[in-house]
């Protein structure tokens, strides 16, 4: 993952404070690129610099947009950030761990995070290709705007500076077809109905996206439910 790719997008942020904190955090990570759906002249920049300390240079170089679409139309994908899922707000939510596996796989994108207060609406929400959500206690689940981009950007982080010696993660399309023998093989012996195929598939990707699988062992585990279902069928002419 090039770091360098990723933009940090802030959707009508509030305090300018907050937008120097969020550069602090960005540069704790890595992250270099901030765009920020909004006006310039709408922010003190000398309350962003204060918070910013030796990040201001990431303030100083940020980018202004009308709307989250203009503001990532150079992306390959875009990230929303929410902690309620549902129907008109991404059904499935990534973990930021989840998020950082597959922009490992991926040339460039950006996480959006929405405004202080009122977070991303459905609307702005529907303008992102994905969700993700950040784990936190049912009874006080907001977080400061720059502590959400210190976690996400931690992850972000984490994924592109942890390499495995002598091993590289397969893409995420080349897993697919892993997990797809994976639940070809678990449906033969009929260890889930055809309704449950969705769900174990999404479970077996989730998994297996973390445990960065080289093409080894995506090799391996494919001929270990392989020769898994064709002993149980075996099994089942003995008798």
């Amino acid at each position: 993952m090039d770091l360098s790719q990723i933009c940090i997008v802030l959707c009508r942020p509030e305090e300018s404070r907050n937008i120097g904190a969020v550069c602090r955090a960005m540069a704790n990570s890595g992250l270099g690129r901030l765009r920020i759906v909004g006006r310039r002249e709408d922010y003190d920049g000398q309350k962003v610099r204060v918070l910013a300390i030796h990040s201001a240079y990431i303030w100083e170089a940020a980018q202004f947009y009308d709307s989250i679409t203009q503001a990532t139309t150079d992306c390959s994908f875009v990230a929303g950030t929410t902690r309620r899922p549902g129907k008109r707000r991404k059904d499935k939510l990534l973990l930021p761990e989840e998020l950082a596996a597959q922009a490992a796989h991926v040339p460039g994108g950006a996480v959006v995070f929405g405004n202080e207060r009122t977070g991303l609406t459905d609307r702005e929400l529907e303008e992102c290709t994905m969700g993700v959500t950040i784990p936190s206690h049912k009874d006080f689940g907001s977080l400061n705007l720059s502590h959400a981009v210190q976690v996400v950007g931690y992850a972000l982080y984490r994924a592109a500076t942890l390499h495995s010696p002598g091993s590289t993660p397969v893409t995420m399309r080349r897993l697919d077809g892993t997990v797809r023998i994976i639940a070809d093989d678990l449906q033969k012996i009929g260890f889930f109905s055809v309704t449950g195929r969705d769900d174990m598939e999404r479970f077996w990707r989730g998994i297996l996206s973390r445990a960065a699988l080289s093409e080894g062992e995506c090799k391996y585990m494919e001929k270990i439910f392989n020769k898994a279902a064709g002993l149980a069928q075996r099994h089942w002419q003995e008798e």
